[in-house]
């Protein structure tokens, strides 16, 4: 276990920028402590990618100087969330010829064997975030989980390419950066999300994530317990903002406050006799308005988006077909009767997904909201083979800052030294 080190992770979304700094804690057994949280509004980002540099570097150190005021722990190297409908993914598959003599596998033929999977062609102006590996294959053995020590002389695994804009990462870098801190490595929201509130019973049985933010809404499928589908969509929960704002002809933060205060997504539970009075939040504005037309609002975009994911679990042929069903995180997914929605079109049990419970600071970040940075935490700490799988983490991890980290979560510095010199300048 890492001694005396931080975790910190900023998710970097269309409506807010969430920091959270955990500890990690040798006597907790994994369980990170959360020291710090930072939330500000974000400011430049549009849809998941940023419009205005400066307006989305001036947003993350906001959120950083409430997040080391608080926490007491100065930030200089963060793990960032990259989101936005550019990320796609697609299947690969990588073979090599076991390298021993006595044909067992070699944490050296796993890199290898991964190294030959990620050796796509992707446009120039794409690159690989993750290669999240479902399966190998050892001669006419399929299925093999985790190869390492098994005999043979063929080694193939199967699995998801995720990539994502080479500018956007860039200008995501750039913002970051601005404000002196280093990126240690990107993890996309999708993932994050489904880390944070998704068992591995989920995942055994089938299930889809649905990550309802502000500018996109993201979704992770699993099955067998392995990821066999991401999507992003360029439409969130601030959408749904906008919609009440041109309904109402009102201002965005008026509608904002009414959405999170009287918004409902089943118009047909509301009376037509509900009356909202504009000036309860915004002196300026004049007028009652009918709750019943709110809630027709909200529920006529959410069904844009959930109709959305259902067309996504078609194209992969698991619509209604997921046994342990959907589970929604995200702001979008608190919001009233969403959950009833969800399971009318997509013919699923639905869910609301909140972060698996940490220590420390635990009431500030038990919301579906903090799933991305929550789950960013767990991704680090729990799979760090999958970070260094990341192609750009390992060009940014010193040799030495790397190989001490994976060290003492796996125990065994020679072998983790070997296992990454090839990804490490």
């Amino acid at each position: 276990m890492l001694k005396n080190e931080y975790i910190i992770a900023i998710d970097i979304g269309s409506s807010h920028i969430r920091t959270v700094v955990a500890q990690i804690i040798p006597q907790e057994e994994n369980k990170p402590r959360i020291v710090g949280v930072g939330v500000v509004p974000s400011s430049g980002i549009r849809r998941g990618v940023v419009a205005d540099i400066e307006e989305v570097t001036e947003s993350i150190a906001r959120s950083i100087e409430d997040v080391q005021r608080n926490s007491g722990v100065k930030v200089e190297n963060a793990y960032v969330s990259v989101g936005g409908a550019h990320i796609e993914s697609t299947e690969t598959k990588g073979v090599i010829a076991v390298g021993m003599v006595n044909g067992e596998v070699s944490s050296e033929d796993i890199e290898r064997v991964t190294e030959a999977a990620q050796a796509i062609n992707l446009p120039p102006n794409k690159e690989i975030l993750h290669l999240v590996p479902q399966s190998y294959c050892l001669d006419d053995q399929e299925n093999i989980k985790d190869p390492l020590g098994m005999i043979g002389v063929r080694l193939e695994v199967q699995g998801l390419i995720i990539f994502g804009s080479t500018s956007h990462i860039r200008n995501i870098t750039k913002c970051v950066n601005n404000n002196g801190i280093e990126v240690e490595g990107f993890v996309i929201s999708p993932l994050a999300a489904a880390k944070a509130v998704l068992n591995k019973r989920q995942k055994e049985l089938g299930v889809v994530c649905i990550d309802i933010g502000s500018g996109t809404t993201s979704l992770a499928v699993y099955e067998e317990r392995e990821l066999i589908h991401i999507a992003v969509l360029p439409i969130g929960a601030g959408h749904i903002t906008n919609d009440i704002a041109i309904g109402l002809r009102t201002s965005i933060d008026v509608a904002e406050k009414v959405k999170l205060k009287y918004g409902s997504a089943l118009s047909n539970e509301i009376s037509k006799k509900d009356q909202i009075d504009l000036a309860d939040f915004d002196p300026n504005e004049e007028g009652m308005i009918s709750r019943k037309h709110v809630a027709e609002i909200i529920e006529a975009r959410l069904e844009e988006i959930f109709y959305m994911v259902e067309k996504e679990l078609k194209k992969i042929n698991r619509s209604a077909l997921l046994p342990a069903g959907a589970v929604l995180t995200g702001g979008g997914a608190c919001m009233q009767g969403s959950i009833d929605l969800a399971k009318d079109i997509l013919k699923l049990p639905v869910q609301t997904g909140f972060p698996v419970e940490l220590s420390g600071l635990i009431d500030k970040v038990d919301s579906p909201v903090f799933s991305v940075t929550i789950g960013m935490i767990l991704w680090v700490l729990e799979d760090p083979v999958a970070m260094a799988n990341n192609r750009r983490t390992s060009n940014i991890f010193s040799k030495k800052d790397l190989i001490s980290k994976m060290s003492s979560i796996k125990g065994d510095a020679q072998t983790i030294k070997k296992w990454f010199g090839k990804f490490l300048p």
